[in-house]
């Protein structure tokens, strides 16, 4: 098999020679192009032979979401990345469609790696062309709160403290509100009232008031929009319950931060796809969702009938475009098949798609629509009573009663 031909376009200089010293180590794995224009870009595009191509958003002359709608355009079958500071992500929504995935720069190499091998799949490419034309379709598309992104530039402060933390989530106070709401409520279950922020991020960590300012303004942009068929308050409320469930196993296998992180927040989001999907097209997922009760396949098989996609993979193709790690995308593009996920091991994902069953109908690890299958391929089908009885005791009790 020929390798792939990686186009990296970037007008800076010193970020080009970066990137090149950075990737040095998969010279013998891709043949890579440096550019430093969308003109030099499309050229290489048109001579053909690219399989990915990755830019930078802010160029003088052609800019990147010009690039990327001409590339798309011309070039459908080239996997389209973004490569960008964080601060330009909010561009990258303006050529939703003709973006697959955006990547926060400075990337570390894995990261980029595996994002471009996942590019490189012909099969999931195709599928993300026909998700990419539905997105294009919405009006009202989620974007991601700049409180978010401070947070997470401040977070990156090996200094950064409590009380930096909490300062800027004070500056919202609508956002502090229902962080406190949230935080005194049955769900965490602390032993006293919580009255201010810097208590808030003191008794829960910096990673759990992040993960929670990220999901309250992702449900809050959809609250004045009519859902057709979806209750927002029941939405969160299950979406509460498979990231609270989805957390506690994570925790229970001893993972790392990072990915204790990752999988709350997947857990929070998982369902963004039904807010997406009802807020644009509300008539069309009433009758999804009333055609699921009648489908054997359910409201999935629905999805697909009546818009080519479900949800999950809708869901996760706008945290793709979020920037959110790939952990992230991964759980919440197959929570509902995680066979399908070419990183078949115990992750982000692994949690959401046993807490998101349980948080639907509390049944133990015996029952439908758990993928038992995936669980023994991973090797933890012994660890599944475990994990049941503890998100049932701690979480799940009168779930399906």
């Amino acid at each position: 098999m020929p390798a792939k031909h990686i186009l990296f376009v970037d007008d800076e200089v010193r970020v080009r020679e970066s990137l090149q010293r950075q990737l040095r180590a998969y010279a013998d794995t891709w043949q890579m192009t440096f550019v430093g224009s969308g003109q030099e870009a499309l050229a290489a595009l048109d001579r053909g032979g690219i399989d990915v191509l990755v830019t930078d958003l802010g160029m003088p002359g052609m800019t990147g979401p010009e690039l990327l709608k001409i590339a798309m355009d011309r070039h459908p079958k080239v996997a389209r990345l973004v490569l960008a500071p964080p601060s330009d992500q909010p561009y990258v929504m303006t050529c939703a469609a003709a973006t697959h995935q955006f990547l926060n720069r400075p990337c570390d190499p894995e990261v980029l790696r595996t994002a471009i091998l996942r590019a490189c799949d012909v099969e999931a490419s195709l599928r993300r062309e026909q998700i990419g034309r539905l997105v294009a379709r919405m009006d009202r598309l989620p974007s991601l709160p700049d409180l978010y992104v401070e947070l997470v530039d401040k977070m990156a402060d090996p200094e950064c403290g409590i009380d930096d933390v909490a300062a800027i989530v004070a500056r919202d106070i609508s956002m502090t509100a229902r962080i406190l709401k949230l935080v005194n409520s049955a769900f965490f279950g602390l032993r006293q009232q919580v009255a201010n922020p810097s208590e808030a991020v003191n008794y829960l960590g910096l990673d759990t008031i992040k993960a929670l300012v990220l999901s309250i303004n992702a449900f809050a942009q959809f609250e004045k929009v009519p859902l057709g068929a979806i209750s927002l308050e029941a939405l969160w409320n299950h979406s509460l319950l498979t990231a609270g469930c989805a957390k506690l196993v994570a925790e229970i296998e001893g993972v790392n931060a990072r990915l204790l992180d990752e999988t709350f927040v997947a857990g929070m989001l998982h369902d963004t796809g039904k807010l997406a999907l009802a807020a644009n097209f509300p008539k069309e997922y009433t009758r999804a969702a009333a055609e699921a009760a009648k489908s054997p396949g359910g409201l999935l098989a629905a999805e697909e009938v009546v818009f080519g996609a479900t949800h999950a993979e809708v869901g996760g193709y706008m945290l793709g475009l979020w920037g959110l790690p790939g952990g992230i995308v991964d759980a919440v593009t197959w929570h509902h098949a995680p066979a399908a996920c070419v990183e078949p091991h115990f992750s982000p994902l692994t949690c959401v798609h046993v807490g998101d069953v349980w948080a639907h109908d509390g049944s133990s690890e015996a029952s439908a629509p758990i993928d038992k299958g995936y669980i023994d391929r991973i090797g933890m089908t012994n660890r599944m009573p475990e994990w049941h009885r503890a998100c049932l005791e701690t979480h799940i009790s009168g779930v399906g009663a």
